[in-house]
């Protein structure tokens, strides 16, 4: 029985936003082979998590009025909370504000400046703030914007530290060339041997413009540096087995398979390795980079409403459906589409009709001749040769696991359910039966009970409680040993006795969840219909479409528009709707506010943020109190949002 180790790890997630589609992807192919290397006795540690430093999280906090640590510690708890309750398999969460983390990262960066790769100088470049990284002049969109995010740019000029990653290489294209499946699928490697051919530039590793991140070790006696985002979250694959602490769980490493996006691929098959080999530290195994996800053939956004919240799925077509479905339906690496009728098409047919229908004809023939009782002493007698062939498959499956071919692997697993119900068709034990083929009918049970033991342990890691469910229901459980027997010995089902079971995919006829992309788009439809109207009738009148008359620019520049903070705010106890607010807009003093928003902020919410005021209003007085200017909103059916900077200005800036 094997004893190896294996080390699986998902990236960990940017503390940016709630978990999506594509984290949930990520997720669950990371939580299949961890089951699956389990499953075959391998001695396995899976680790997931959160990223949690960086200027962009700062600026989020800040935005919100919080805390950075109180704004990760919130979105960190949500990824952990879906994970657990996708029953997702992790031995460790791992967070970058973990004080043994950030130990960790201190000593990797004092280890690497020992060994002659860290060193000090300034730098000027093109920063996104949305991607953490700095970009070359001539990469940039149009001489401004970010060419993985398409966000722009600004020039930074900064003291830095620096990694010599323009010394490694050599050696980095000697580990592309020597470990052809380092990384996967092999167009994704192409694609970084390219890269790393045109030319690597030192990387800077350090940020002086922000405080939230890793400090540098005391003995360099930097206060103002924290550690480059990416040096930070990239680390975590060591630290999480004790790197720079205890190292108690140090032999796992390296890494059987990172788990990644394939946005994030450049970190980790050049960065990642480089700063491994400035370690001393081996290189992990694999790492896998899939697709990305769209819905209905669209990129998925929240202004087109067509973003897939993964717990509602799961809540609505069952979390087990949810995660075959994820696995079966695009080839690891390419693009992959979520559609309903996919979804539902994939439960129906291939669980439905080809899974579920096999156990329930086995449970039919079983009770109507046998009284529920199954052998399998005589399977080889009379249907050896549908033996041999389901063999043939299972002895193929398992490379395609850890190639991470997850699509290959569930595609080639349905050949043997193929074999047991065309074996059903072929032989027609209720005509066996009265033909008194007594001996041959209770065989063909025992080929059907065999074929489904058989895909349903190879299964598992895939539906771990479906596929315990049939395995109960055919008197044996899921363990190593069994997997060893009934797998890689080939052997047949002891005799048992069957047990009923309902059911396991009732069939699906019509979408479960409102596609809020195509109720948009009926909506956008029916509005663009009505603004066609409207703009018929202004053109008559010399209005707008509101029935506004039309103003010149002079008269539009007489408002004078501001950026301001709340400083103070309260709620006016009378009133239901009122705020009163005390607002920085560069002044001498603060202006007060009386704000009709207290059904959709409360002071709370709105303290410490930014706000768009009207700075030109005569003085109004709303319920005895004097109001000093009004602040922009907007409103629909779906209620009231202030309109808000992008990114923190200074107080008092004008707005045009």
């Amino acid at each position: 029985m094997s004893c190896k180790k294996s080390y699986i790890t998902t990236p960990i997630y940017y503390v940016n936003d709630v978990a999506h589609i594509g984290h949930a992807y990520t997720t669950i192919i990371a939580d299949t082979l961890a089951r699956y290397a389990r499953l075959i006795g391998e001695d396995t540690y899976f680790l997931t998590g959160t990223d949690e430093h960086g200027q962009k999280i700062e600026e989020s906090a800040k935005i919100r009025g919080r805390e950075p640590q109180e704004y990760a510690d919130e979105i960190s708890g949500k990824f952990r909370d879906l994970w657990d309750e996708f029953d997702i398999s992790y031995d460790k969460f791992i967070r970058t504000t973990d004080v043994d983390h950030k130990k960790g990262v201190q000593k990797a960066f004092s280890v690497m400046h020992k060994n002659g790769d860290v060193y000090k100088d300034t730098y000027q470049g093109h920063y996104c703030i949305s991607c953490e990284t700095f970009f070359p002049e001539l990469q940039l969109v149009d001489g401004e914007f970010c060419p993985d995010c398409g966000k722009s740019t600004s020039v930074v000029e900064e003291e830095s530290y620096f990694f010599k990653l323009s010394a490694y290489e050599d050696r980095l294209l000697k580990w592309y060339e020597e470990n052809p499946n380092c990384i996967l699928p092999k167009s994704k490697r192409n694609e970084v041997i390219r890269f790393v051919e045109g030319g690597l530039n030192d990387l800077s590793i350090t940020r002086t413009s922000f405080d939230w991140g890793v400090k540098l070790p005391s003995e360099f006696n930097e206060p103002k540096h924290v550690m480059y985002v990416w040096l930070d979250a990239l680390m975590n694959y060591i630290t999480a087995l004790g790197y720079g602490t205890d190292d108690k769980n140090m032999d796992y490493w390296p890494a059987r398979v990172h788990l990644i996006g394939k946005d994030i691929l450049r970190f980790h098959a050049i960065y990642w390795p480089a700063f491994l080999m400035s370690l001393d530290l081996p290189l992990p195994k694999h790492i896998g980079a899939h697709g990305w996800w769209t819905r209905n053939g669209e990129k998925m956004s929240k202004s087109k409403g067509n973003v897939v919240n993964p717990k509602e799925v799961a809540d609505a077509y069952g979390l087990e459906n949810f995660r075959y479905f994820m696995l079966r339906e695009v080839p690891f690496g390419g693009d992959g589409d979520f559609s309903q009728r996919a979804l539902m098409d994939r439960i129906n047919s291939d669980l439905g009709n080809d899974l579920g229908n096999l156990l329930n004809r086995l449970i039919g023939m079983s009770g109507k001749y046998f009284e529920g009782r199954v052998e399998s002493e005589l399977v080889s007698k009379y249907y050896q040769a549908e033996l041999d062939e389901v063999q043939t498959y299972m002895d193929k499956l398992e490379p395609f696991i850890f190639e991470l071919q997850l699509h290959r692997f569930l595609e080639e697993l349905w050949r043997p359910l193929t074999v047991a119900n065309r074996a059903i068709d072929k032989y027609q034990p209720w005509t066996m039966i009265k033909e008194g083929k007594t001996e041959e009918t209770m065989a063909l049970n025992g080929l059907i009970a065999t074929i489904l033991a058989k895909v349903s342990l190879m299964l598992h890691a895939v539906m771990p409680k479906t596929t315990t469910i049939i395995i109960e229901a055919l008197g044996f459980e899921v363990t190593t040993e069994n997997f060893e027997k009934y797998i890689r010995n080939n052997e047949i089902l002891s005799p048992f006795t069957i047990t009923k079971r309902d059911p396991l995919f009732p069939r699906i006829e019509e979408e479960l969840l409102v596609d809020a992309r195509l109720e948009a788009i009926k909506k956008e439809k029916e509005e663009a219909e009505a603004k066609k109207a409207k703009l018929k009738e202004a053109k008559k009148n010399g209005t707008t479409t509101e029935g506004v008359a039309l103003i010149g620019i002079d008269q539009f520049f007489q408002t004078s528009l501001k950026i301001g903070t709340v400083v103070q705010a309260e709620e006016v106890v009378k009133s239901k709707k009122l705020l009163l607010l005390q607002v920085d807009i560069g002044e001498e003093y603060n202006r007060q506010v009386v704000a009709g928003i207290k059904e959709w902020y409360s002071a709370e919410d709105i303290l410490n943020t930014q706000v768009c005021v009207v700075a030109n209003l005569k003085p109004a007085k709303l319920m005895g109190m004097k109001s000093e200017g009004m602040l922009l909103a907007a409103k629909d059916a779906d209620g009231l949002c202030l309109i808000r900077p992008e990114k923190p200005k200074t107080n008092g800036t004008p707005i045009s």
